[in-house]
């Protein structure tokens, strides 16, 4: 086999592998939340996933930085809230899951998204 199908072969097969990991291994960093966590939206929602007990009542602060029109507004669709979110202000969800699982969260326009994991 010539060297540059060889080379071009060994790129394919790093590219390929780079993309499983980044897709498909790659994991959300959970959050433990007791009483309050504060959310930065800021090109995303950071931390993303929140991990919080069934029946305790909890805090979300949102407080964006990103200038974007499509962070100005979050949606957490199970617990029928929508909240507009101030450029550099803090916006405060309170909230009291009643059953476990997963909920997602999003952006308005539903581009940016995040989860609650009720356990």
């Amino acid at each position: 086999m010539p060297i540059d199908k060889l080379l071009i072969t060994i790129i394919d097969i790093l590219a390929i592998g780079f993309v499983y990991w980044f897709f498909l291994m790659k994991r959300d960093k959970q959050v433990q939340v007791v009483d309050s966590v504060d959310i930065i939206v800021d090109g995303g929602y950071s931390p993303s996933t929140i991990v919080v007990k069934k029946g305790q009542t909890i805090k979300l602060n949102f407080f964006r930085k990103d200038p974007s029109t499509c962070l100005e507004e979050v949606v957490l669709g199970e617990f029928k809230t929508r909240k507009f979110l101030p450029l550099n202000k803090k916006v405060t969800v309170e909230i009291k899951p009643q059953e476990e699982g997963e909920f997602p969260f999003a952006c308005g326009m539903n581009m940016y998204h995040g989860k609650i994991i009720i356990k």
